[in-house]
């Protein structure tokens, strides 16, 4: 039986990141589709359907999150990787099949549980709403409480494929879930269903969607795992081990989730379309964040957890990848983050404003991507940070300071949102954007305690900063472009029939910071755009 090499820095990781990156990229291009044709049926700030979706959606997702793929990877992936690593199959498929069955159980017990106390959790997100919304929302949680265990599940394949070094399947599942939902939207919508009908209709085409994500990656993974055996067998040294994983993990994503319920709660005591808001905002701001910050992060974990040799040596090939892990995740995310802030009503208004969807729909939504894009870096290199330590099998650390940024994100979001708007005199609706720029400061301030400690523990694992400003100049730059083209182009986009100007202008505006962006780091030399620009050509 012959034991893996001990990976390498290069080509191959950067194969690894580029398959999670292209499944990923696939999957959000579909999610953004499905949530265009969302917008354009259900709106935002005419009716309360658009805020009942997006109350309900979330209250399932967060079983989904707290046994789902991040918390599986960090405890399940480094130990069955190891005993991979070691040649050890049987123990990693008897490993695998425990998981599994202990998952299928304890999500099972909690999906009778969510559908029965729906109403409970419901009025605890939202205690203001009544009537029409607040059963609809109740209904809709009831319907979409199934799929977030079949999520949990899809989850369990993701690490094991992950592990076996299985990047572009998992990531490109998704697609099934939501092309279950474009479909309902597109066939419903189109029948003039209404929309309190309609949403209803979405709801269980994205349970059916969760079956197909979870089903497609099965074939897969029986293939790989030649001795899976799933059994509760709980008493294994192995399972033993990913539980006692699993409780620390599950912990820290929990605090971060009922950062985000409460940050939810908070948007519901605001007038309609504040929860809206919210969710589309997301839906943008995550693309960076996954395609970037997830896809090296989930290649690294079974990297990192492989290594080896002595204390000394793993340490530096530990702070090796990191470093160049994060130097890939800021050469993209930070034009992101600029991009968003000066010319992110152009990202909304291509892909949303139609249908249902306002154009005071779309100022609110940039206000709350460009508050979010404050603490986009931070959050995605924190990801790798807190993947390092889940390879070195250090959960408790993370879950300390993932407890400081909620806190912080709760205490400050609250005053931004439900206080300074009445202060300063605006619209109540703009309390969303200080939700959004609280959570970018409590993301700064965890990323900060992560460094830290990985860096006492490793030894230095950032990139220069003179690379990092570099960037940021770069991007500001390309930002001040963009920014100005953008009102340039409203002398000619009169010409331009109604129905293509926000096409137009985003191709134009857009190119033009890209463009830009990609040029000077080309002509400063920046290892990252010579490699970008490889792959652009094909190379």
């Amino acid at each position: 039986m012959t034991t893996p090499a001990a990976p390498t820095p290069g080509r191959r990781r950067l194969g690894n990141s580029a398959l999670v990156a292209i499944g990923i990229l696939t999957s959000r291009i579909f999610g953004i589709v499905r949530d265009m044709l969302r917008t354009k049926y259900l709106g935002a700030s005419q009716s309360f359907v658009g805020d009942a979706w997006a109350t309900a959606i979330r209250i399932p997702n967060l079983l989904q999150n707290l046994l789902g793929e991040g918390v599986l990877s960090a405890s399940f992936v480094p130990i069955y990787t190891r005993l991979l690593a070691d040649g050890d199959e049987e123990e990693a498929g008897r490993l695998a099949g425990a998981i599994g069955a202990i998952l299928g159980v304890v999500v099972a017990l909690l999906v009778v549980a969510g559908v029965f106390l729906a109403p409970w959790i419901v009025h605890l997100l939202a205690p203001k709403w009544t009537g029409e919304k607040f059963a609809l929302t109740v209904t809709l949680t009831r319907i979409l409480f199934p799929g977030a265990a079949l999520f949990v599940m899809g989850a369990w394949c993701i690490g094991v494929l992950n592990s076996h070094r299985r990047f572009l399947l998992p990531y490109l599942a998704p697609v099934m879930w939501n092309l279950a939902m474009i479909a309902a939207f597109w066939w419903f919508g189109r029948q003039g269903l209404a929309i309190e009908r309609l949403v209803v209709a979405v709801a269980w085409a994205s349970v059916i969607g969760a079956a197909l994500q979870f089903l497609i990656q099965m074939p897969a993974v029986l293939s790989l795992v030649r001795h899976l055996r799933v059994r509760l067998d709980h008493r294994r040294e192995s399972v033993r081990k990913v539980l006692r994983n699993f409780g620390p993990v599950g912990l820290s994503r929990g605090v971060v989730q009922i950062s985000g319920f409460l940050d939810l709660t908070i948007a519901n005591l605001l007038p309609n379309g504040a929860p809206v808001f919210l969710m589309t905002a997301q839906t943008v701001n995550m693309l960076p964040v996954s395609l970037f910050g997830m896809a090296v992060s989930a290649s690294e974990l079974p990297e990192l957890s492989s290594l080896k040799g002595t204390e000394e040596e793993r340490n530096a090939m530990l702070r090796q990848r990191i470093v160049a892990g994060a130097r890939r995740i800021a050469y993209f995310v930070i034009p992101s983050a600029v991009a968003f802030i000066a010319v992110g009503d152009v990202i909304i208004r291509v892909l949303y404003e139609r249908g249902r969807w306002l154009p005071i729909d779309t100022q609110f939504t940039w206000g709350v991507l460009a508050g979010s894009a404050f603490g986009l870096l931070a959050s995605t290199v924190g990801r790798l940070y807190s993947s390092a330590f889940y390879a070195m099998h250090d959960t408790r650390r993370p879950l300390r300071y993932a407890i400081i940024r909620i806190v912080v994100a709760v205490t400050l979001g609250a005053i931004a949102a439900l206080l300074l708007p009445k202060l300063l005199g605006i619209d109540d609706r703009w309390g969303t954007t200080g939700l959004a720029l609280s959570a970018g400061i409590a993301g700064w301030i965890e990323f900060t305690l992560l460094r830290r400690a990985l860096e006492l523990k490793v030894g230095p694992a950032r990139p220069e900063f003179t690379y990092i400003a570099k960037l940021w100049a770069i991007a500001a730059l390309a930002g001040a472009v963009a920014f100005g083209v953008k009102y340039g182009a409203t002398f000619f986009l009169d010409d331009v029939a109604k129905q293509w100007r926000s096409v137009v202008e985003a191709i134009v505006v857009l190119g033009a910071f890209g463009v830009v962006y990609l040029a000077i780091t080309a002509a400063m030399k920046v290892p990252e755009a010579a490699g970008l620009i490889r792959r652009l050509r094909g190379r």
